[in-house]
């Protein structure tokens, strides 16, 4: 019950369910100023340049840096969060993103740590689907890494959860590269290092556009509201919320 309401409930305070609220209370009550407000929260979250901006600041002071870069650790952690389940009888499970898993090999490959560690990500709203840590395993096999150098927790269904079964399958104290979405890597720094390790961040899908690709300002796009920008602000919106919630600052 507590992971449905996990997902569930933030839906309302986001943009869409907001100004959806918004609009009903507006109707029934015949007033302008939430039908105003609704209009105006949408346009500008979906503005590009509103959801670069939030996540600029959820990312802040993360870069992305090269395996070869990164220090070295008794073991590297890839988080889940990279797959959904495609359509057909065959189950096949694709690639949604595979930044945090391609990451994670990399840094094997460049011989940072012994030992990758996936978790198993779970979700009850898709029974049918296996945990991600076992689809890992699989590729990373199939990708030439050992079987041996590699683990995966049970099912988790959130980040407080990898944490803990992390924490298991590793001694006190125990370093880490940690790998996952850089927008995430606050609270799930915070979360590991709550479990008594010490957690060196390795993050990777940013959703921040580089400078070095040339101003936002100029671009024409980021100044138009598109459903793409929105989404961005959503998700950002709901990591803000997520820290709020693990007390993860």
């Amino acid at each position: 019950m507590t992971y449905w309401l996990s997902k569930i409930l933030p839906l309302a305070l986001l943009p869409l369910g907001l100004s959806l609220l918004l609009l009903v209370v507006g109707l029934i009550g015949r007033w302008r100023w939430p039908v105003i407000t609704a209009v105006v929260l949408l346009w500008l979250c979906s503005l590009g340049l509103v959801s670069q901006t939030l996540w600029r600041w959820l990312e802040a002071p993360w870069q992305r840096q090269p395996a070869a870069a990164a220090p070295s650790a008794d073991a590297i952690v890839v988080l889940s969060g990279g797959r959904h389940p495609a359509p057909g009888r065959a189950r096949v499970s694709e690639w949604h993103d595979p930044d945090r898993f391609l990451a994670g090999l990399d840094l094997y490959r460049a011989g940072k740590a012994p030992r990758l560690l996936f978790t198993g990500g779970a979700s009850p709203f898709r029974p049918g689907q296996p945990p991600e840590g076992e689809r890992y395993l699989r590729e990373a096999q199939q990708l030439g890494i050992p079987s041996a150098a590699m683990a995966s927790t049970p099912p988790v269904v959130n980040t407080a959860e990898e944490a803990a079964a992390i924490a298991q399958l590793l001694p006190a104290r125990a370093p880490i590269l940690l790998v996952t979405s850089a927008f995430h890597m606050r609270r799930a720094q915070r979360l590991f290092e709550r479990q008594g390790l010490v957690v060196q961040p390795f993050p990777v899908d940013f959703q921040t556009r580089g400078a070095w690709a040339g101003p936002l300002w100029r671009d024409p796009t980021q100044w138009l509201p598109s459903a793409q920008a929105l989404d961005g602000s959503s998700r950002a919106l709901r990591e803000l919320l997520g820290r709020i919630v693990y007390r993860a600052w």
